[in-house]
């Protein structure tokens, strides 16, 4: 059903007379008089009652104007943020982030965004990956700051690396391996390894098993985890091995000790993604700042 007819409907039922909504709507009285024909005719009954002392709703009138009053204004509202949007000027910025990645590189974005936009309100929103991802494609975040998995977004979303970090290995504290200094890839040759689901860190298992094909072996998996804690947990019961980026130091498991890994191709990826479209000045304040952050 065409929408103007239910404005021009609507104006009506306001003024209570075709001729106010008319110049209010600047139109013509039988413009309005065809429309609200059409709009009776789509309806399938009356909706006006014309007399001497202007018009009055039938029950069907009232039925529609309590019912479409509510569903209009939502309408104008999001045209209104839409059209903002559009043009890169908004009041709320949703930012996804990982946890263990915030402190280094979320805290002084945001800081510098409170400076620079104190009037702008910020959503944070603690998200795994696959649930920042999921939520970049229905429009639920307008920043993502995502682990290597964001690096296969570039075809949807804007792409920007922040770092390559380091690559532990996270071992069983009684692994023959945990009291080197130091692992080498090939040195996992035999290994069991904890992975994670793609629904969670989509391209963990893949990004794991291309780094152990360069070093000449099949990577194998005794357990997806659903989280980081689960995955260290995994690694001393089974007495698995992980690879992970050089922050997950930052939760120690009792059990658990983490070494550096030997290998220059070994790289972990950290990525900023934000929709695509004009940016707002916010936004653009948060980026700028997330790019100065020292890798």
């Amino acid at each position: 059903m065409n929408l103007e007819l239910i404005r021009s409907f609507y104006s009506i039922a306001e003024q209570g007379s075709l001729n106010k909504a008319a110049e209010r709507m600047r139109v013509s009285q039988s413009t309005l008089t065809r429309q609200m024909q059409t709009l009776e005719h789509e309806i399938g009954g009356r909706l006006l009652e014309r007399g001497a002392g202007g018009v009055a709703l039938t029950a069907a009138g009232h039925v529609l104007a309590d019912g479409m009053r509510p569903v209009l204004g939502s309408f104008d509202r999001v045209i209104d943020a839409t059209r903002k949007l559009a043009c890169g000027k908004t009041s709320l910025l949703r930012v996804g982030y990982l946890m263990s990645a915030a402190a280094d590189y979320l805290h002084p974005a945001l800081g510098a965004l409170r400076k620079a936009h104190p009037e702008v309100k910020v959503t944070l929103l603690d998200m795994s990956p696959g649930e920042q991802i999921r939520a970049l494609r229905k429009g639920e975040l307008d920043i993502a700051l995502i682990g290597h998995a964001g690096t296969f977004l570039a075809r949807e979303f804007f792409v920007r690396r922040l770092a390559s970090l380091p690559v532990v290995v996270a071992l069983s504290a009684h692994h023959a391996l945990g009291a080197a200094p130091a692992v080498r890839l090939r040195d996992l040759k035999g290994e069991m390894f904890v992975g994670a689901p793609d629904s969670d860190m989509p391209g963990h298992n893949q990004w794991v098993r291309h780094l152990c094909r360069r070093a000449g072996f099949r990577a194998r998996f005794v357990q997806d985890a659903d989280s980081l804690a689960q995955g260290l947990s995994t690694i001393v019961t089974e007495d698995a091995v992980g690879l992970m980026p050089a922050y997950a130091t930052r939760h120690p498991v009792p059990g658990v000790v983490f070494r550096p890994l030997q290998d220059a191709a070994a790289k972990w990826d950290l990525v900023v993604s934000w929709q695509r479209g004009k940016s707002s000045a916010p936004l653009r304040v948060m980026l700028d700042a997330l790019g100065k952050t020292p890798a």
